[in-house]
Order: C-alpha cells, then sequence, then structure tokens
C-alpha cells in the first residue's frame, strides 16, 4: 500500500502529459478562440527604376541648358548623369546632373528610397510615411492657415516667396499662386515642396527647390538648383517651383506604371 500513492502520481502524470500534448507541440495556439496575429502587408515596390534613366532627355535639355553648350561627346556624359554611391540598389538609388551656362548653373539631384519595414506589425507604407513625415519635419515647413496657405517663412535661410498675380501657372480664385514652402496635393501618397535661397553675400544667390513625395513604401526626393552667374540676379521661385513639380509628377507616373 506504500507504493500505491507513487504509482498513482507516475499514472497521472503520464495522462496529463498525453493530454496536454499535441501534434503542433502547442496546446495554447490550438484552444478554440484565440486570435491570430497576422503580419502587415508588404509594400507596393519590390525594385527601384533605375535613377540615371529616370529623367527623359527633352526634360533635361529644359533643366540644364548649359549641356547643349558643350561638344556632342560630352554632351552625351553630362545627359548620363552620375550615380549615387550607394551599398543596396534594391534599396536606395540616385543620381545627378549638372550644367554651366554663361547665365548661371544649373544642377539636378534624384534620390528613391524604397522602404522595408523589419516589424511584422508594422507595414511598409506605414513605416515609408514615418521616412517621410522625418523629410517634412526637417523641411520646417511654414504653418498652413485654415484656407491651405502658409502663414510665412521658417527661420534661417529658407526663403518665403511671396504670393504672385504673374507666376507661371497661377490661376487661383485670386489670380495668384502661393509660392511659399507647403504641402502639394494630388502627388502621390503624400508630398511637399521646400524653397530655399541662400543669403546675398559676395557669391551669387542659388535657389534650390525640393519636392519630395511617397507612393506606397517608396520614397523620391528631388532637388533643382540654379545659381545665376552674376550677384544682382535672383533666381525666379516661379520657375523653379513650375519645373521641379512637373517632373515631381512625370517620376510619380512614371513609377506606377
Amino acid at each position: 500500500m506504500a507504493y500505491v500513492p507513487g504509482v498513482a502520481l507516475v499514472a497521472a502524470l503520464v495522462v496529463g502529459c498525453t493530454a496536454g500534448s499535441g501534434t503542433d507541440g502547442s496546446a495554447a495556439d490550438s484552444k478554440p478562440g484565440s486570435p491570430t496575429v497576422s503580419a502587415a502587408p508588404p509594400g507596393k515596390y519590390r525594385t527601384l527604376p533605375s535613377a540615371c534613366r529616370s529623367v527623359a532627355r527633352d526634360t533635361l535639355r529644359d533643366l540644364l541648358p548649359g549641356i547643349a553648350q558643350l561638344p556632342e561627346q560630352q554632351q552625351e556624359q553630362a545627359y548620363g548623369g552620375t550615380p549615387a554611391v550607394t551599398y543596396d540598389t534594391d534599396r536606395r538609388v540616385g543620381c545627378r546632373w549638372s550644367s554651366e551656362a554663361t547665365d548661371a548653373s544649373h544642377k539636378l539631384v534624384l534620390d528613391y528610397e524604397r522602404v522595408v519595414s523589419y516589424d511584422p506589425a508594422v507595414s511598409d507604407d506605414d513605416r515609408a510615411d514615418a521616412v517621410y513625415e522625418q523629410k517634412k519635419a526637417a523641411a520646417r515647413l511654414p504653418a498652413a492657415t485654415s484656407t491651405g496657405a502658409s502663414t510665412g517663412a521658417t527661420t534661417g535661410t529658407r526663403s518665403s516667396p511671396p504670393v504672385s498675380s504673374t507666376s507661371p501657372g497661377s490661376g487661383g480664385t485670386d489670380g495668384g499662386t502661393d509660392l511659399r514652402p507647403r504641402v502639394l496635393d494630388e502627388l502621390g501618397d503624400a508630398a511637399f515642396l521646400d524653397d530655399l535661397l541662400t543669403p546675398a553675400g559676395s557669391t551669387a544667390q542659388h535657389r534650390t527647390v525640393s519636392v519630395v513625395f511617397r507612393t506606397s513604401n517608396v520614397v523620391v526626393t528631388v532637388q533643382y538648383t540654379e545659381q545665376p552667374a552674376f550677384t544682382s540676379v535672383v533666381p525666379d521661385s516661379a520657375e523653379l517651383q513650375e519645373k521641379t513639380q512637373a517632373l515631381a509628377r512625370k517620376l510619380a507616373q512614371r513609377i506606377s506604371e
């Protein structure tokens, strides 16, 4: 009789282990009604386009007029652009072009970043949106009024071009276009424009207009810079903004094809 409790205990353990075992080795997972956690969906884009082939030759001629003044062989090299140095072309690619003319020099920089989330609970799109928001925050765009117009310039050397009634492409209800840094509509999933003018000094001022937009899990940055040859000339904000936006919209359409 002294051995009966031990035998009973062993039997109970055997029964318990048998009842708790399952084909997948996890009793908790097999309970009915357990919540199922699914991974966040991947981004739309798995690859990136060739950055140096993303801009049409006609567009490059318009943005970089100084290239046309070069010998033919040098023109081909200049139009071909210079690829950015990256270590993973599936995740990031870029290209830059430049030209020198008698009246002004121009530079165009293009950057593609494909964002991948390594958190199964966060989608690639959401992670890309966070990257985009970081870039927008770094630009320190002026606050917008209830009508969508910027209230003023940010601090530092960032420009605050006025509302112009004669700028190209104007045609709002008040006959003018707001040229200040701002969020852009109908460009990718989200977009903003920045306009930076260097302060006057011993050298000519140069203006850089940037458009950053996100489409699914890809963030694209376009930077277009003009520096006049003379210190008395200020680069035209309306013209540079119009050209930069036009290129950004072409790139957004092309990447979505």
